[in-house]
This record gives structure tokens, sequence and C-alpha cells, in this order.
């Protein structure tokens, strides 16, 4: 008879009730519109000790944990535009001094005077204040923000802040754990800066030389573990903290890891897949919810949440005030500057292991427990702040999205998998294709069986689709792949040809359980950057006489606004179509001064919608030669709708007699080179 005893400690089920947690929590947690750091620190405590105590805090929540903990700050600099930070290099600094500065002063004040410690128990508690991990920074990279100055600013801020930290760390701790009058400042000082400069002179080089020598990303993953790790413990090994030396690997591979390629990938999935919310989980295990019963320890805890909390407001309070940024941007800066779990829980730490002379801790108990309490706490402040300010930026129009700048590139690659749908799919990349020398076209077919048969087939669709395409005058690239899926495939090309849009046909039903989009469609558009085009044709594209298309609310603040814009009126303009646009008066309004500025030869109309829910209104005034256009959005975006969702359905309502086209924006702050994108990004500084 199976006996399950708690806490679970087999290897396999705890394995399996962590990724549980990964897997269930933010499910859950988006219906209840709650951040996801925030659950996963919540659903520690559950499991942990001193919830049910399902789990015990083992050895692999200590490895994952420090894993996860060298990742954020090392995706954090990786994801940088170093560009940007040295424009900001100076405000990062006078705000990273600010960060460090005032908490200490309102934090050295409370606990000495308020809370009657020692002075070097209350400077190494404020240190705890004025340190903070960059645990939010996922959120303003999935709102496409993270190249803002107002990010840039606290993420430079954050090596300033973090830095002056960790040196006072040490300076504290080795007063009493090294012996007296051995101890230097300035000899951790020389260590610390003769180990960065080896970082930063050796590191790169030697990346640059293993990149060039072995293509395969599963070991070139692996290097850039390595060399993460290795900074990490050089960087303990001289007496710092190992985030120190994550963020400044970070830094410094910054340009050799491009931010759109396969390495990329790999890293990003593997660390928010596992290794971050392995380290969040190991976090809220260490919260003890029944400490809060000792008054003692609830005191504290407000002290060091109030001072922590009203320090980093108020530093960039006034950070806002000397540069005169606007009050969305203080609120980012706040949000980001004021999470903590790293530098706290080492904080805490070294000062419980300090045994002063009469057999007390230097931080007692009811300090270590009233920290765990300022990193739930101020986890849940940063959560909430950073997300809302994020969102408002968006909405604003104040964000200055940038992508990485490459060559004025224009390039649709055409996804081919069923030889019947091969005219109507290369015909459509045609008419979308900007007429120029620079508007290049691709096609794919993946292979997912190995053999000769399949092969041959798939490349005979291509040689179809290029002969085509030479007909017009159009060289077509083409491209016959075995992968292991078609998604893989598709988005690895992606990169390869440097395309702007992957056009894909819309899969045929075969059974009711099927969803409308196909399976496959729905795995490609949250893995890749680009702008995703789902087409079906009823009747050949040569044939339509009008397009319409329904444009979401808000849906001129995506940065693929004007990409999209420019591939409908491109196609209309190739096939002599009118041109209808429905959408709310904002949206309207933008799309007036764009057609003005682009003086697009196209006869457009555009109508007022409001009905969202049913679109029988627009069914009823298509005929068999119309095409229909369904502008989506990505999910998680703030210009993302309820009746996107309703699409699938509206369209077999209304729309199963009609050729179909649905269009799904490039993911804000991807990093293509195309000038419309380009300038949909720039267009939200205005």
């Amino acid at each position: 008879m199976f006996h399950l005893e708690l806490p679970i400690t087999d290897p396999t089920w705890i394995f399996f009730v962590v990724l549980s947690v990964i897997l269930f929590a933010p499910m859950i947690l988006e219906r209840l519109r709650i951040p996801s750091i925030i659950g996963l620190i919540a659903a520690g405590v559950l499991i942990g000790p001193y919830g049910v105590h399902l789990l015990e805090r083992d050895s692999s929540f200590e490895i994952f944990g420090k894993v996860g903990l060298l990742y954020i700050m090392f995706l954090a600099a990786l994801e940088m535009n170093l560009q940007d930070v040295k424009k900001q290099k100076n405000q990062a600094i006078v705000y990273g001094l600010l960060s460090f500065t005032i908490p200490i002063a309102v934090g050295v004040t409370a606990n000495h005077f308020a809370l009657g410690y020692v002075l070097p128990a209350a400077v190494l508690m404020a240190s705890m204040y004025a340190a903070h991990t960059l645990i939010t920074y996922p959120t303003v990279m999935k709102m496409g923000i993270s190249k803002i100055r107002s990010v840039n600013i606290a993420v430079g801020g954050t090596i300033v802040a973090d830095t002056l930290t960790l040196i006072l760390l040490a300076v504290v701790g080795g007063m009493y754990k090294e012996a007296p009058g051995t101890f230097s400042v300035w000899w951790l000082l020389g260590k610390v800066a003769i180990l960065s400069g080896v970082i930063v002179g050796a590191f790169p080089w030697v990346a640059r030389k293993f990149f060039r020598r072995y293509g395969d990303s599963v070991l070139q993953y692996i290097f850039v573990l390595a060399l993460v790790f290795l900074g990490g413990g050089l960087m303990e090994f001289v007496g710092m903290e190992g985030i120190l030396g994550a963020f400044l690997v970070g830094l410094v591979l910054n340009r050799e890891i491009p931010p759109g390629g396969p390495l990329m990938s790999h890293i990003e999935f593997l660390g928010n897949a596992l290794f971050i919310p392995y380290f969040l989980i190991g976090v809220g295990m260490i919260i003890n919810v029944g400490a809060f019963a000792d008054w003692n320890v609830v005191v504290v805890a407000l002290v060091m949440i109030a001072c922590g909390t009203g320090g980093k407001w108020l530093a960039a309070f006034v950070h806002q005030k000397l540069y005169g940024m606007q009050a969305n941007e203080r609120r980012v800066m706040f949000g980001l500057s004021s999470a903590r779990a790293a530098a706290t829980l080492a904080i805490v730490l070294v000062g419980y292991e300090i045994i002063l002379p009469d057999g007390s801790h230097l931080l007692g108990d009811e300090v270590l427990n009233a920290s765990m309490f300022l990193i739930l706490a101020s986890c849940i402040v940063s959560s909430i702040v950073t997300e809302d300010a994020s969102k408002r930026i968006v909405l604003s129009g104040e964000a200055n999205v940038q992508g990485v700048q490459r060559d004025n590139s224009d390039h649709i690659l055409v996804a081919l998998s069923n030889p019947k749908t091969v005219v109507p799919m290369t015909n459509i990349a045609l008419m979308m294709r900007t007429p120029s020398a620079t508007g290049a076209l691709s096609a794919i077919n993946v292979v997912l069986e190995d053999d000769e048969e399949t092969m041959s087939q798939g490349q005979q669709s291509l040689e179809y689709a290029a002969k085509i395409s030479a007909a017009a005058n159009v060289k077509m690239q083409t491209h016959c792949r075995w992968s292991v899926n078609p998604v893989t495939g598709i988005s690895h090309a992606a990169r390869e040809v440097d395309a702007t849009d992957i056009l894909v046909g819309l899969h045929q039903k075969q059974r009711i359980s099927d969803s409308f989009y196909g399976r496959f469609v729905e795995d490609l558009v949250p893995a890749v950057q680009q702008q995703v085009i789902i087409y079906r044709a009823v009747v050949p594209i040569y044939t339509v006489r009008r397009i319409h298309v329904v444009a979401p609310p808000k849906g001129q603040l995506d940065p693929g606004f004007r990409l999209w814009v420019h591939r409908v009126a491109t196609l209309a303009q190739q096939i002599c179509a009118r041109l209808t646009i429905y959408g709310s008066r904002s949206t309207l309004a933008a799309l007036r001064e764009l057609w003005a500025e682009k003086k697009y030869a196209v006869e457009v109309d555009l109508q007022y919608y409001h009905g969202w829910d049913d679109f029988v209104s627009v069914a009823s005034s298509m005929r068999s030669d119309h095409l229909i256009v369904f502008i989506l959005a990505q999910k998680g975006t703030p210009w993302r709708h309820a009746y996107h969702n309703l699409v699938p359905e509206q369209l077999e309502r209304y729309f199963s007699a009609r050729s179909v086209m649905v269009i799904v924006p490039a993911r804000a702050g991807a990093g293509t080179g195309t000038a419309e994108l380009r300038a949909g990004m720039a267009i939200q500084q205005k």
C-alpha cells in the first residue's frame, strides 16, 4: 500500500512537486491577476517547512537557487543595450549613489535610535535596505520597455548600489571575522579591481574564439554558463558576492551574444523555465509566517520594510526631480530597485554568523526572521509597482522602445508544408513584399522524418515556389531542413535569414476537437519575434477586390502597428483593391496621420467600430471576392483585448467561405531591422 511521508525526500518526487508548482502557479495566478513572482514565493511558503511542510529546503534548492540568483543578474546585464546605458551613465551613477546613501542614512538612524541596535549591527541592517535584486526585470522585458531611459538608469544604478553594499558587507564582516589588524578595505578593493580587469579583458576574447570554432548551440550554452559561474566563483574567492561577478560577465558578453540568436533563446528559456522559478520558490521556503506571533519580530519587520521601501522611493523621487523625469519613469525605477533577495540574504546570514564576545549574534533571530518578511514584502511591492508602471508607460506612449538596429531589411519567410497551397502562399507573399530591391523572399519546408521521399517532396514544393517568384523577377531563397518539430525549424530559419515576417497557412480542421489555428500556429506565435501572418485562400489573391481590416482598440500603441499597416497597404496597392479599416477613434486618427505621411497610393475607407463582441455587421458587407484581415496582439500586452479570444469563433461563424488573414504583430522590442517596425518603436517616444 502506498504511504506518503512528509516531507518528501525522494529526489524524483521533489522535482515533480517543484515542476508542478512552476507549471500551474502562473496559470492560476494569471486568472487572479497576481504577478507570477509573488505567486512562486507564496508557493514556496506553502510547500516549505513553515507551511504544509511538503518539501524540505534541501541542497537542491540551494544549488538551483544559487543558479537562479546568478541567472537573474546575468540576464539583466545581457539584455541591456550598452549604448543606451552609456548615454545615461551619469544619471545611473547618481541614481546608484542616491539608492545607496539615502536608505543607509534612513536605516542607520532608525536601527540605532528607534530599535536600539549597536552601530555595527545598525549599519549592517541598513545595508539590507540599500541592496536590491532585479527580480522584476523579466516584467519590463515582457512589456518591451527594457531599453527605455528609466530602466537603463535603474539597471546601471544597480551596479553602483550593489557594489557599494557588498563592499560595506565585506568591511563590516571583515572587522569581526579577520584577525585584528589584518583586514584592509583597500586590499579588498584592489583584489576586486584586478579580478574585474581580468573578466573584462579575457572573457570576451575567449568567448569570441570559442564561438568562431564551435557552432553547436548546446556547447555554446554550456560554455557561457561556465563563464557565469567562473565569474561568480572568482568574485566570491576575493571576498565579494557572486552576483557581482555574474552581472559583470553579462556585461562583457553583451556584444558577443546576439539578442535574436538561438543562443540567447536557450539562455532565456532555461533560466525562466527552471532556475529562476526554483530560486523564487526557495526564497519562499525560508519565510516563517509563524514568526509574526512574536511582537519583537513584527516591530523589527515593519521598521525594516518602512525604511527599505521608503528609502528606495525617496531615492527615485529625488532623482526624478533632479533630472525632470516623468512620474511613470520614477515608478519604474522604484519598482526595479525595491526588491530584495540576493544581497539581503547574504547580509543577514553574515550578520547572524558573527558571534559577539558575550555569545550573542550580531544580528539576532528577530532580525533573521524579520529580513524574510522584508524580502517577501519588497518583492510584492516591486512586482506590483513595476507591472503597473510598465503598463502605464506603454499605454501612455512614453515608451522609447528600441530594438537592436540592423540593416534596413524587409524579408518575408514563407512556410510551405502542403503542396496544394504552394501557389496561393507564394502569390500572397509576392503581393505583400515591399516592391524594392531590399524586399526579399525566402521559403522553408521543414522535414520531420529523415527519409529521402519526404525530403524530395519538400524540395519539389520549394522549387515550384522559386519558379513562381522568378516569373515575377523576384529571387526566392529556399531552405529544406530537418528538425524535431516545425516550430524549431522555422524559428531558426527566421533568425538565419533575418526575416521580418513569417507567413504560414491556416490548417484545415480534421476533427471537431481541433483548434481553429492549429497546434502548429499556436506554438509558433509565442516562439518567434517576427510578425506572423496566417493566411487561408478561398479565391486567388489577384481576384480580391476589397480588403476589410479589423484593427484592435489602442492598436496604434503596438510597436508593430506601422509594419502591419505597411503590409496591408502594399497588398491592396499591388492587387488594386479597395481597403476598409475598422477601428477605434484613436486608432483611426493614427491611421490618417500615417497615410498622410507615407502617401500610400490606395483608396482607404476608415470606419469607426465599437461592436467588438460580434462582427456580423462586417460580415454583412463582405462578398465572395473580399478578404477579411484580423489584427491580433501578443498575449500579455496591454493592447490585447478579450475579443481576440473570440476571433476563431467569429471566423468560423461568419467568414468560413471567405479568404481570411490573421496578423499577429512582432513582439515589442523585437530585434528586427525593418524600417517600418523601427519607426513604429520610435513613435512611442512622441
